[in-house]
């Protein structure tokens, strides 16, 4: 029973499961927050008559793109753009700054989907315990979804590569035609319609904002996961941490490796 790893839903017996995928279950985009940080301070640096000093543009991009992480990347782009305009700048359509962005950032990671394309492992560029998880969620009855602010061809892409596709009912990423569709309140909705749920018969994991939130608006329990994805050393990440708790998960994980499966 699910009770016996999570006392905490006191009473709860959740049927369906809702996932995010980077940080959460994958690492194949381990590392962009980083490359996202230094581009966005460098088109900001870069504008005429700039006065803010390079790291405090900085911690203007890190917070605004932690606290759109989980949502679609237009949204982190839009707010750019807006930065922009805030100093007396012209931006660029924000397709503009996420192509470029995601061009910096395949040119770092294209070697990891090389590396599964030629038989490597995928248990290397998954968050710990994530495929035996899932198997035990599937042995529970519960049917799991998956939700994603990446765009919807890489992420069935890359779900496939890392061998994930078979333990999801459903996976989404953002669409190419609605950039600003939210992929996870879209799966919540129809979920809800269709098979008539109460929050109590939802579960969802995610390591951001977005899928916490959403998931508490609806009633549903929210497990963060506070992966370490740069080691994998099993210990919660202390800056996850803080940010899962500020946006109201019941409980936080450090992956799924939890030792009862």
């Amino acid at each position: 029973m699910i009770h016996e790893i999570l006392p905490e839903l006191a009473g709860r017996t959740p049927c369906y499961a809702l996932f995010d995928f980077d940080g959460t279950v994958s690492l194949l985009r381990e590392g962009w927050q980083g490359i996202m940080y230094g581009y966005f301070t460098e088109v900001l640096a870069n504008l005429p008559g700039q006065s803010d000093s390079e790291e405090r543009l900085r911690e203007v991009v890190v917070d605004f793109v932690d606290r759109l992480t989980g949502k679609q990347t237009i949204f982190q782009a839009m707010r750019l753009a807006e930065e922009i305009r805030k100093r007396g700048g012209t931006p660029c359509d924000p397709g503009v700054y996420k192509a470029e962005y995601l061009r910096r950032l395949m040119e770092q990671i294209h070697h990891r989907h090389e590396a599964l394309r030629k038989g490597a492992n995928a248990e290397a560029f998954l968050v710990p315990g994530t495929k035996p998880f899932l198997e035990w969620l599937q042995s529970q009855g519960i049917v799991c979804y998956l939700a994603s602010g990446t765009d919807e061809r890489d992420v069935l892409e890359e779900a496939e590569l890392l061998g994930l596709t078979p333990y999801f009912a459903g996976i989404y990423g953002a669409e190419e035609t609605d950039r600003t569709a939210c992929s996870k309140e879209k799966v919540l909705k129809n979920l809800f319609q269709r098979h008539d749920l109460r929050g109590a018969d939802l579960i969802s994991f995610g390591d951001g904002y977005v899928e916490m939130e959403l998931t508490k608006q609806v009633g549903g329990f929210a497990v963060g996961v506070a992966s370490d994805e740069h080691s994998r050393s099993g210990k919660p990440d202390p800056w996850k941490q803080k940010r899962l708790r500020e946006a109201g998960a019941d409980v936080i994980w450090a992956d799924f490796n939890l030792g009862v499966l």
